[in-house]
């Protein structure tokens, strides 16, 4: 079965209400969405959005690097021959990760829906269910407030608050979700390397003395500072997530070699897609480090890779797929269910997306 074409276009969701973190502040979701064609006529999906912040990457470089680079190297190749088409794709273009990511996760649609399985299950899942958070952007304290009792509201028992922006007002902000939120909801600290390290150990022992129950502090540091990151998380209680630190398998193995975070946060965007993310967990697992499986502000095809892979690996116990859920139409007939802090992932044959927006 060869890959007879590869094919892009883009689409554009709004968001519910302005995604803010340390980083950016973003009011809709732009993808470029990829088709894989077989000569048996079979479609596989991906999608990739730009975030150059952290990737590097816009629309038009993704377009590029599919159209200019990937898609002449692989295309004729057999579906089939899943490591010579991931090796192909990973040396005929440098970095540009969420490129290769959304060919990478249409691959493996297609394949799952050659062998006429659930990706879930073909990557050796039998869960079909997954829980996810809900990101609270960083804004004034009540309107974040304001936004976590409402994300309850809808049915969410895990929030993930960004901050990294006022230094010890984000403790402030902390205990006022925490106070308003109860003592059961699980809250996790997404600082999206707002602080530098002895900021970030001075806050995170803040959050401890106040007795504020947070389940971890993600990406406190610079994303290149990972001596700085090692600082922070010898000297706190609080479990240390690594985000933006983590593309590859080789960065996963430093990062827990040197003791520089608690937990790994695995996103397609960055890893290059689902070939390269598994090596992180089968990494994970080897050292007993717990995962994360991530999203960028992604559409429902990228989101669903990411929910079948977190389904098949007990390494990744936490999730943060809540980028369906940010956005404010859902414009995808078919594909895994979000029912809000739910994700069910159905029986039908690779992602379960049988085609995309018109």
């Amino acid at each position: 079965m060869k890959i007879t074409s590869i094919q892009t276009k883009r689409i554009t969701i709004p968001l519910r209400k302005p995604f803010k973190t340390a980083l950016r502040t973003v009011y809709q979701v732009e993808d470029v969405l990829v088709t894989v064609r077989t000569e048996e006529g079979i479609e596989g999906y991906g999608e990739a959005p730009a975030t150059a912040v952290i990737t590097g990457e816009t629309l038009e470089s993704i377009e590029a690097a599919i159209h200019y680079f990937i898609a002449p190297t692989i295309t004729g190749c057999s579906l089939s021959e899943l490591d010579i088409l991931f090796q192909k794709m990973d040396s005929c273009i440098m970095h540009n990760t969420s490129a290769k990511a959304a060919v990478d996760m249409a691959i493996y649609d297609a394949y799952a829906k050659m062998l006429k399985m659930p990706l879930y299950q073909l990557l050796g899942g039998a869960a079909n269910q997954i829980e996810t958070d809900l990101t609270i952007s960083v804004n004034d304290t009540m309107q974040m407030v304001t936004d976590s009792l409402e994300a309850i509201k809808r049915g969410y028992g895990i929030l993930k608050v960004k901050v990294g922006k006022e230094g010890l007002a984000d403790v402030e902000r902390i205990k006022e979700i925490r106070k308003a939120v109860g003592p059961d909801i699980i809250l996790r600290v997404d600082a999206n390397q707002g602080w530098d390290p002895k900021e970030a150990v001075h806050i995170i022992q803040a959050m401890e003395d106040a007795d504020l129950n947070v389940d971890l502090v993600e990406q406190p540091v610079r994303a290149d500072d990972l001596s700085g990151m090692q600082f922070v998380t010898s000297r706190v209680n609080t479990r240390i997530l690594a985000d933006e630190s983590v593309f590859s398998a080789k960065d996963a193995i430093y990062i827990i070699e040197q003791g520089a975070a608690d937990l790994i946060n695995i996103k397609l965007m960055k890893t290059g897609g689902i070939h390269e993310a598994i090596r992180i967990c089968d990494i994970a697992q080897t050292y007993g480090v717990e995962c994360m499986m991530g999203c960028m502000l992604e559409g429902k095809v990228a989101v669903s890779a990411a929910a079948h892979l977190a389904a098949a690996r007990h390494i990744i116990t936490r999730a943060d797929l809540d980028g369906p859920s940010l956005c404010a139409t859902d414009p995808y007939k078919d594909g895994p269910i979000f029912d809000e802090a739910k994700i069910y992932l159905l029986d039908t044959p690779g992602m379960g997306i049988t085609s995309l927006p018109v």
